[in-house]
């Protein structure tokens, strides 16, 4: 089966993957101790079973008779090594960070083993779903083999990822006998690529104006899945204008969402209120909206002192500037938010760059206004990450310098608790405070749209973009 994707994996490894090629192929390699399902619950994969001891505290017992692709068995030694490889700062891997809180890893048998925390950290379930590869692996060479459903084949750079089914795996051996990851850099070729045969299988990564014409091809399915990618205007809070919250209450009045997801999106995406989704147990139900209202942006703004000079809306009140890429639809939207903020006298000026350039002043600060999104969001830490003064680069996404003594109390104490209704509690308070705050305007939750051969079945989208359900496709 050949599935096309927009850009090369930068790593497969991992202990590095980060990019969201790299993390899906990558799970079809290796395999964790848990595993996130369709429905976004934790599962066990690796782990025949698992138990808190207490809040720092973890016991995990493998599953007997698990191989790698080599054949080597895996065992709790491997599962040790993999971790505390990420942990060695000689190995630079990106997600270091994330296991900062984990003290030692004790073996307990060849198939079980106990992490010990240093400190209550209630988010570190979510870091057993990490990939395990072989007790030795060296760092930045060859992706080491893997556990997974599927075993690499080879990888060209820039050209595919092929991937071999494993016969030994544990579960069952997938039917299909392989996966052709085909790496077509533009959205058009790679829809004519689809409509001649030479893929049969894509998820997101298309040009919206495409889909119509897709759906009308003989022998094609095309879905749409509610995703839980989150979509937003980043602003840089250090900014005299921008600062003032009657102004991002303007900015947040002033977009008219439904409008872009109607013409730009074709549908393929629903008005968002937060980065945490309707999907995600954490979602706050009410938490603030707000509508399009460009007569309340206009008083906004005039509250905030930035009066239209002519008061019929020619003169700019002030001007800023708006980073994006320079893909196609990314550079439609920009236009379209250009044309939104002049009806309320905010200029825009549109820069856009290849993404190295882009992502790179995003990250050092260098910007007004900025658009991006959120991938794989399932644990509500993660606004740690992107809301906690103490998250500011390079200890965190918090990219804006957005502060909050409130917000900052309440993701330190979403660490410590355990209790399920308690924490929800704590990051629905969270929810609302960034909402009024308005640190970030939000815009959509991408739908995942799936276009497949009608002869593939058994493929379950996940709200993450996951292709784990590979492994139980079959061709007919």
């Amino acid at each position: 089966m050949v599935v096309g994707i927009e850009a090369n994996p930068a790593q497969l490894d991992p202990r590095y993957a980060t990019d969201a090629n790299g993390v899906r192929i990558g799970n079809l390699i290796y395999n964790s101790l848990l595993r996130t399902d369709e429905n976004m619950r934790l599962q066990t994969e690796l782990a025949e079973s698992w138990r808190r001891i207490d809040p720092q505290t973890f016991e995990f017992t493998l599953r007997p008779n698990v191989q790698f692709h080599d054949g080597r068995p895996l065992t709790a030694a491997d599962v040790k090594f993999t971790f505390e490889s990420i942990l060695d700062p000689a190995h630079r891997s990106p997600k270091r960070a994330l296991l900062k809180p984990l003290e030692s890893i004790e073996l307990a048998g060849s198939h079980r083993l106990v992490f010990h925390l240093n400190a209550p950290h209630a988010p570190f379930v979510e870091h057993f779903t990490l990939g395990i590869v072989p007790q030795g692996s060296p760092p930045d060479s060859r992706p080491p083999p893997g556990s997974g459903p599927f075993m690499l084949e080879t990888f060209e750079s820039g050209e595919n990822v092929t991937l071999k089914t494993n016969p030994n795996y544990w579960e069952s051996k997938p039917a299909l006998a392989g996966v052709l990851f085909k790496i077509v850099p533009d959205a058009m070729v790679r829809a004519l690529e689809f409509k001649q045969g030479a893929i049969d299988f894509m998820q997101n990564d298309l040009e919206p104006d495409m889909l119509p014409w897709l759906q009308k091809l003989a022998a094609v399915e095309v879905s749409a899945h509610q995703g839980t990618t989150f979509q937003y205007l980043g602003i840089n809070l250090t900014h005299p204008i921008l600062r003032q919250i009657k102004v991002r209450q303007a900015l947040a009045h002033a977009i008219d969402r439904q409008r872009i997801i109607r013409h730009l999106l074709k549908d393929a995406a629903i008005a968002a209120n937060g980065l945490i989704s309707p999907l995600n147990e954490a979602y706050d139900k009410i938490v603030k909206v707000w509508p399009y209202d460009p007569a309340k942006a206009k008083q906004l703004l005039d509250e905030a002192g930035f009066r239209d000079p002519d008061g019929d809306g020619p003169m700019p009140r002030f001007r800023l500037s708006y980073k994006t890429t320079n893909i196609d639809l990314r550079r439609r939207i920009a236009e379209a938010l250009k044309e939104q903020l002049l009806q309320v006298g905010i200029e825009l000026e549109i820069r856009s760059y290849e993404w190295g350039t882009f992502f790179s002043d995003v990250k050092k600060g260098n910007f007004h206004l900025y658009s991006l999104a959120w991938v794989g969001v399932r644990d509500p830490d993660i606004q740690f990450q992107i809301f906690h003064s103490a998250s500011v680069p390079p200890n965190g996404d918090n990219r804006g310098r957005y502060a909050n003594p409130q917000v900052d109390r309440l993701l330190d104490q979403g660490r410590l608790t355990l209790d399920p209704s308690e924490r929800r509690r704590i990051y629905g308070a969270v929810q609302r405070l960034i909402a009024e705050d308005l640190p970030y305007v939000p815009l959509w939750w991408q739908k995942n749209i799936v276009v497949k051969k009608t002869n593939i079945q058994g493929f379950v989208p996940y709200p993450d973009g996951d292709l784990i359900s590979l492994k139980n496709v079959t061709l007919h």
